[in-house]
């Protein structure tokens, strides 16, 4: 009996094995295949006390949001429905755009809100006055480097889970994991010009 219950634990510690591999390589994995390993970012729904920090955040606010690796679109979603329009997000994960779009179809929303599949490191966002992101730490500084040289003064920048590590936060929501930070990119650019003569002195 006790063979029999080791081997019972085994098969099931084995399907479960499979089970995830075989979610990853049909759902997760194609969103992967042409980004550097360095910026894979796995994918990791929002909790709703997440999704409600991050939109308190943004509230009063106007102009173009984008949630760069929108996922199943829950932040889109919500961001449009208070009102910040147009809301649109980017995703290479054919799987998650599926979804996405499901959602705004089930929420009414189809045609209001866009998810495009695009790499975010080549889109420009020049134009995006509201920025949502939700990604590992590791993408961060490289991510820093790109908003700073294409946001207007004007945009904001909310992150979840993670902070910018080199930027300083105009404010913060929550504890622990719903924790988000919000940046003023006039507010950055004015340090990190500020930071850049004290190191040339």
């Amino acid at each position: 009996g006790g063979a029999l219950g080791a081997r019972g634990l085994l098969a099931v510690a084995v399907a479960s094995g499979a089970a995830v591999w075989a979610t990853w390589a049909v759902l997760l994995m194609p969103g992967f295949r042409r980004v550097p390993l360095r910026l894979q970012v796995p994918y990791q729904p929002s909790s709703p006390r997440q999704v409600a920090n991050a939109l308190a955040l943004l509230r009063g606010r106007a102009g173009k949001t984008v949630d760069l690796g929108s996922g199943d679109g829950r932040l889109v979603l919500e961001a449009y429905k208070q009102g910040l329009r147009p809301a649109l997000g980017y995703e290479l994960n054919p799987w998650l755009l599926c979804l996405a779009n499901y959602r705004a179809w089930k929420a009414g929303y189809h045609g209001n809100v866009s998810f495009l599949k695009k790499d975010l490191w080549k889109v420009n966002l020049s134009d995006c006055h509201n920025v949502i992101v939700f990604l590992a730490p590791s993408v961060k500084p490289p991510l820093a480097t790109k908003l700073l040289a294409e946001l207007p003064d004007d945009a904001r920048v909310v992150a979840g889970r993670f902070p910018f590590p080199s930027w300083t936060p105009s404010s913060t929501l929550g504890q622990g994991l719903e924790q988000v930070w919000a940046y003023d990119m006039k507010e950055v650019r004015r340090e990190a010009q500020s930071s850049a003569q004290e190191s040339r002195v």
